[in-house]
């Protein structure tokens, strides 16, 4: 599985040495630095976090990959019956259950 890389249009240092052609009524040089500047922060930012995620995508697809193929919950592993125990042998200690804790109430209602 190859990581997906993104196309960029433009680097931080391209943002940074642009420049602007002024006409008759052009933009305030000083504005469109600043904001250029807070551009090339956020856009260098930006850039390190996608590498930064790229990376961990790649060691959880290679944990991933060298984990066990089927994983089997821990509360799972152990039997929930011990060994030799059947239906009947679960349904006669539900039994004496019952009777220990309701004692003769079950009989006086039949």
């Amino acid at each position: 599985m190859a990581s997906e890389q993104f196309e960029y249009n433009l680097t931080g240092k391209e943002i940074l040495e642009k420049e602007f052609k002024s006409g008759l009524r052009g933009y305030h040089p000083e504005e469109v630095d600043e904001f250029l500047d807070k551009v090339i922060n956020d856009y260098s930012t930006f850039s390190q976090e996608i590498e930064a995620l790229q990376q961990e995508n790649i060691r959880l697809r290679a944990e991933l990959e060298d984990a066990p193929k089927a994983v089997v919950a821990p509360s799972l592993q152990q039997s929930t019956q011990p060994a030799g125990t059947t239906n009947f042998d679960i349904l006669k200690r539900l039994s004496n259950l019952e009777k220990h804790v309701f004692g003769n109430k079950l009989d006086d209602n039949q």
